[in-house]
This record gives C-alpha cells, structure tokens and sequence, in this order.
C-alpha cells in the first residue's frame, strides 16, 4: 500500500537554489482534486491538463506559440515592436520579410498565422501570410486583399508560428 503525505506548503528551508522534487526517471507527478487528476507532468517534461469541458486533455508544450513577432512593416529594416523566440528580422523589399528565429523548429511543418493592416477601422486592407517555413525562418508576405495581390508594406503586421521546437 501506497503511503499518503498531506502538507500546506512544500519549501526550501536550507536556502539553496536546487531543491525540489526529486522523482525517479520513470515517474510521473499527478495533481489530484477531489480525486480526479487535472494535470501530470512525465518525467519527460511533458506536461499534459484537463482542458475546459473537464474531460479531454491537452499537451502544454503543444498548445504554446513557438514564436510570434508584432512589428511595422513600413519602418526601415521592419524592427520588431515585440516578439519572442525571434532573433531578427530582415526587410527583403515591399511586402516581403524573413523572420529568424532564436529557437529553430523542429520540422518545417509548423503552422503560420500572420496578419497585416494599415491602421485605422476603414484601412483594414492588408493581407499577410508565410510564404515557405525553413527550421530556422520563415518568409512572410504582406499584400492587397481588395482584389489585388500586389506587395505593400503594412504598418501593423504580425505573425504567430506554432510546432515543435528542435
């Protein structure tokens, strides 16, 4: 029979930084309500919740953006506003950007979503969408979507990358 520890609060009280729950390899650590288990983490990392209807479950790291970037396309050299997992970008002329990032992808597989407008509510015209995905970048265009494909330049542009990192 399986011994059962009940405690408030599990802390460091020797004050150094390494401390922690220390599993062997093959274990798994359950967190239990009302006995019902609504999260695990394996000894593999991966970390499995009970989504909202309280019956499936999701993999965190799979459900995680990878990378996203938020940036002025109509700036020189397209500086990102704000990102993560993105090391640089690089503005390769009208419309057309490479986003690199500092974590490269697992796979080329990953999916892309990316948006562009000009600014303002009757200036919704603009268009955007990953060109090709390498590992480690992923072209991204910007374009007309009134009918027209042309390239421009957008001044709120961004693009969200999800898969698995390498």
């Amino acid at each position: 029979m399986a011994s059962e520890l009940k405690v408030d609060k599990i802390f460091n009280a020797g004050g150094d930084q390494d401390s922690g729950i220390n599993l062997a390899t093959n274990d798994t650590i359950k967190f239990d309500i009302a006995t019902s288990t609504k999260a695990t983490m394996a000894s593999t990392g991966i970390v499995t919740i009970v989504g909202e209807g309280g019956t499936n479950t999701t993999n965190l790291q799979q459900g995680l953006a990878k990378a996203w970037v938020n940036f002025d396309g109509t700036a020189s050299g397209a500086a990102a506003r704000d990102s993560l997992n993105v090391s640089t970008m690089t503005d390769r002329g009208t419309g057309k950007f490479t986003i690199t990032f500092a974590t490269v992808m697992g796979n080329t597989n990953y999916n892309s979503v990316a948006s562009a407008t000009v600014g303002g509510e009757a200036n919704y015209n603009r268009s955007a969408g990953a060109a090709s995905n390498a590992t480690n970048f992923s072209y991204l265009n910007t374009f007309e979507s009134s009918g027209n494909t042309a390239l421009v330049d957008a001044a709120y542009t961004s693009a969200t990358f999800h898969g698995d990192l390498a």
